[in-house]
């Protein structure tokens, strides 16, 4: 995520209520995203530092466990830098031109000058980001399904002009006579099937075999990985984007909830202003008068009350509105307590860090140890493999 400092409810919703789910399923990284902020911001760094902190708590707030995931910060891992140098040798300049954000972002910030090499290149450390970890699976949502897309097709191609080597064809051979008759037999048919005809099924089938083999080293089964394909060793392997569903979460003056438009509600702010922020977001404008009947599928309110309210709450607001039953005020209140209960536990999990933001940084320090060690794993493999250990 992008250090922009303080997050609201919709990064909270969009965001951190998955990862805070997710941690508890995989192995998990989230860093902060600091050199991805300068690609389009990097005349306006002087907030970096208070932005990084205060939005590593916030995910602290939303229950993101640093004893179960691995938090630091992008730009203290050096490496991410080398394997995007290395990575972007392969990577075709029409690919980077067809990202479909690449051109949404010129229209969008045509304010800012983004005719720069690190614009055009994020994506390609985007993928470095993704790839060092080998990661299998990256949460996001549907925009950015393009994005993972491109992850694999820079993997592929990277396996494909680094991972064959020498003799690779008959190492690969001997790989797959370890795995028993049986199953050499089936993976030499799922091979065939896939290379000769294009059978994807049978590249599926190929894989998963693979994964079941207990006769075989790590480095065998990434090698026969590429082999089934027809390619070389998978030194980098292909993620796969986990599709996340986020809630639609106005802000206050009924448009997306969004900094740019400064309609946010922030995770850990004050409840006066919380309650005031929602007693006077607009509601559907059929209701003039506290008699007029309303509907609340026009009502920005109403989409709060889907995200925050129990099904009885949220079926009196509806019947309420539709029959004027319940005022605009009246609707509200139920919703602000519900805000605020959940703002309550935010506060509650930030204070320690708030208060001591030694330990905050202590957090961020054994993440970021963490994350080096399993990155310079990585470079280490990607080197050999281009051919730059050599000193």
């Amino acid at each position: 995520m992008r250090p922009t400092g303080r997050l609201h409810l919709g990064h909270y919703h969009g965001v951190l209520k998955n990862w805070a789910e997710l941690q508890h399923q995989y192995e998990s990284f989230f860093f902060v995203a600091d050199w991805h902020a300068l690609t389009t911001h990097y005349e306006d760094a002087g907030d970096m530092p208070e932005n990084v902190w205060q939005m590593v708590i916030d995910w602290l707030a939303a229950g993101i466990d640093p004893a179960r995931a691995t938090l630091f910060i992008q730009s203290a891992i050096l490496e991410h830098a080398e394997l995007q140098l290395l990575l972007s040798m392969v990577t075709p300049l029409g690919w980077l031109e067809r990202v479909p954000s690449f051109k949404e972002q010129q229209t969008m910030l045509r304010e800012r000058d983004l005719d720069t090499h690190g614009f055009l290149g994020y994506p390609v450390l985007q993928s470095a980001d993704i790839l060092i970890y080998r990661a299998t699976a990256v949460p996001v949502g549907e925009d950015q399904v393009p994005h993972v897309e491109l992850t694999r097709e820079i993997a592929r191609r990277f396996n494909h002009i680094f991972g064959r080597g020498d003799n690779f064809e008959n190492k690969a051979e001997a790989a797959v006579r370890k795995m028993g008759r049986k199953s050499a037999r089936l993976f030499t048919e799922l091979r065939r099937a896939y290379t000769e005809r294009g059978d994807h099924e049978a590249l599926a089938k190929a894989r998963a075999l693979l994964e079941a083999q207990q006769n075989i080293s790590v480095g065998d089964r990434e090698s026969l990985f590429g082999y089934a394909e027809g390619g070389g060793r998978m030194i980098l392997p292909e993620p796969r984007h986990l599709l996340t569903q986020a809630p639609r979460l106005p802000g206050v003056d009924g448009r997306k909830m969004s900094k740019s438009y400064q309609n946010t509600i922030a995770m850990r702010d004050d409840a006066d202003s919380v309650a005031g922020r929602i007693k006077a977001m607009p509601t559907d404008p059929a209701r003039k008068r506290r008699q007029d009947p309303g509907d609340p599928d026009k009502c920005p309110v109403w989409e709060l009350h889907k995200v925050y309210s129990p099904d009885e709450v949220r079926a009196w607001a509806g019947e309420g509105c539709r029959s004027a039953g319940i005022g605009c005020v009246e609707c509200k209140k139920p919703l602000i307590d519900e805000v605020l209960r959940e703002q309550k536990e935010f506060h509650r999990r930030a204070q320690p860090y708030t208060e001591d933001p030694t330990a905050l940084r202590g957090i961020i320090a054994d993440g970021c140890d963490r994350a080096r060690a399993v990155a310079q794993a990585t470079m280490e493999e990607v080197r050999h493999s281009v051919g730059t250990d050599y000193h």
